[in-house]
């Protein structure tokens, strides 16, 4: 994701001409660089992650597809949206049906020598695709929520029946406590009412 107006951008690239080549380029567009030669030498002291890779995958040989194998396998460099430099581009009819399945959706092919103005162009159009699809997935996750919280059944009514139960019981309770206590207090009375009247007839006799 696009760390505010500046993205940062972690280039690979083994010819180191071109490489500073490529970055003084990004620098003057207003974005910030990482620099390495290899997916395997990567700097180990970043603040900031990248948010999208550049990788030139031409060695002496031609094109070496291993590397964007190796870039495919990484923790976090697989979730970045990619520029594949090459002179074979697209994806060569000879290579190996596991190279295809592994090229990501994010993922743009230029063709070298390229012109300058096609790669800054094609970084924004993939930081934006990115940018866009992330926005939509958050947006979809948000209404998920609430329809969730609105369909789903909710515990604040079994809770507040409950609680209501808890309450009448505990009426129901007390008045059978008063009604025994007062139950006691008229037998008192009236026991004693009687006895006092037996005494005084006991007396005059």
């Amino acid at each position: 994701m696009p760390h505010g107006p500046e993205p940062t951008v972690l280039l690979i690239e083994t010819d180191t001409s071109l490489r500073r080549l490529i970055a003084l380029g990004l620098q003057y567009r207003g974005m910030h660089v990482i620099e390495a030669n290899t997916p395997a030498n990567l700097p180990t002291v970043e603040a900031r992650e990248p948010d999208l890779l550049i990788l030139d995958i031409d060695e002496n040989t031609g094109s070496n597809w291993s590397l964007l194998d190796a870039v495919q396998s990484h923790p976090y460099l697989s979730t970045l949206p990619v520029v594949v430099l090459a002179w074979e581009c697209p994806v060569p009819v000879g290579a190996t049906r596991d190279v295809q399945s592994q090229l990501q959706t994010y993922t743009t092919f230029l063709s070298k020598p390229f012109d300058a103005r096609a790669l800054y162009t094609t970084i924004e159009s993939l930081l934006a695709a990115v940018s866009s699809a992330q926005a939509t997935t958050q947006s979809q996750e948000i209404a998920l929520l609430r329809q969730g919280k609105v369909s789903s059944p909710s515990i604040w009514p079994l809770l507040t029946a409950a609680g209501l139960l808890l309450t009448f019981i505990g009426l129901m309770g007390l008045l059978a406590i008063s009604a025994v206590g007062l139950c006691v207090v008229l037998v008192s009375l009236l026991w004693w009412t009687l006895g006092s009247s037996i005494k005084k007839e006991a007396v005059a006799i």
